[in-house]
């Protein structure tokens, strides 16, 4: 992905900035698609692009959890979140960072 994709992403999660985290959490554990028992839950799948096209694809929290694995990991996001691969998600969080504040940001 190159910064100018990276960047609009970042101005899409914008407005999740000040949804506390628990609220988020609770968005992204219910609504997901991945954390339907038949989906087992968010892999740890590295890498794969199309992997997680795949199984994000159609799902109604996508910006959700991308701003909570953010939140939570950071740069050190691993597997498959939001749509996106880590590689990706690292690429994402400085660009994410320098869009502001956000409540309850996660340890760094």
């Amino acid at each position: 992905m190159d910064d100018l994709q990276l960047i609009g992403i970042a101005w899409r999660l914008d407005h999740l900035r000040w949804v506390p985290t628990d609220v988020l959490t609770t968005i992204v554990t219910s609504d997901g698609a991945c954390m339907t028992p038949a989906a087992g839950g968010p892999p740890n799948a590295r890498g794969d692009r199309e992997f997680a096209k795949r199984l994000c694809g159609g799902c109604p929290v996508q910006n959700e959890c991308l701003e909570l694995e953010l939140r939570a990991a950071g740069a050190e996001t691993v597997g498959v979140w939001g749509g996106m691969t880590d590689d990706d998600r690292r690429a994402l969080y400085p660009h994410w960072l320098r869009r502001g504040d956000r409540t309850e940001r996660g340890a760094r």
